[in-house]
């Protein structure tokens, strides 16, 4: 069907960027409703029907992909109570309360960024990522720097590097770059203008396929969440 997004959906956004407030929120309700939600929950339908073919695993609900416009401000200097954007995250089957790797998209009044890694693994996930590395660093390799994914536009993350190794791993091990990271993935950020056409479905499950094996790989050591021993 081709879903897409209005002009009215991105004028909402711009104006809640200026008015991040219950009052002006609550008086304009409908159309986040109408121009944001509505659209994005049917874009979201859309892309599992795609990733039926190449990342069934990932499938779920719209409702279970859609991300809340409502910030948690309760530890947040930030009080806004509103995000900016509207977002979805595909998580993978047996991951969804762990995090684990996934794909994401979002949209902005000025951009659309589509994602796909590991961007907030707990502690014994980071762990897992991190020894998977230490023998799989060359195919994480090839993965990130896949020519199909560079033509799409699609970058390696910063990661959020660590300023020293991790406790227990060989500081000279050829892989230290990689385990360094506490993200591992990759983006790539578009003009807002693709959010409003019919080839955003397309856009979204194309790079959403190139990453694809990435993502398998990054959630090949987590086995659905549970802890097991690595060595």
């Amino acid at each position: 069907m081709a879903t897409h997004f209005s002009q009215a959906g991105i004028k909402f956004l711009t104006g809640l960027k200026r008015h991040n407030e219950r009052v002006w929120f609550d008086a304009r309700k409908s159309v986040y409703e109408g121009e944001l939600k509505a659209p994005m929950l049917a874009v979201i339908d859309e892309v599992n029907a795609a990733m039926e073919t190449f990342a069934p695993e990932h499938v779920r609900p719209a409702q279970k992909c859609m991300m809340r416009i409502y910030r948690d401000i309760r530890f947040s200097k930030n009080k806004d109570p509103y995000k900016t954007n509207v977002a979805a995250w595909w998580a993978r089957q047996g991951l969804e309360k762990t995090s684990g790797a996934g794909f994401y998209f979002h949209m902005t009044a000025t951009e659309v960024v589509i994602a796909a890694g590991a961007y907030m693994p707990e502690k014994d996930q980071t762990l897992a990522i991190r020894r998977m590395l230490l023998k799989q660093h060359d195919e994480m390799r090839a993965m990130l720097s896949a020519r199909a994914l560079k033509t799409a536009g699609m970058t390696p993350i910063d990661g959020m590097k660590m300023s020293r190794g991790p406790k227990g791993f060989p500081a000279d091990h050829p892989a230290m770059d990689l385990i360094l990271q506490r993200q591992w993935g990759v983006g790539a950020t578009l003009p807002v203008d693709v959010a409003l056409g019919p080839g955003l479905v397309k856009e979204i499950a194309k790079r959403f396929k190139l990453a694809a094996p990435m993502v398998a790989l990054l959630n090949e050591p987590l086995s659905g969440g549970a802890k097991k021993p690595m060595f």
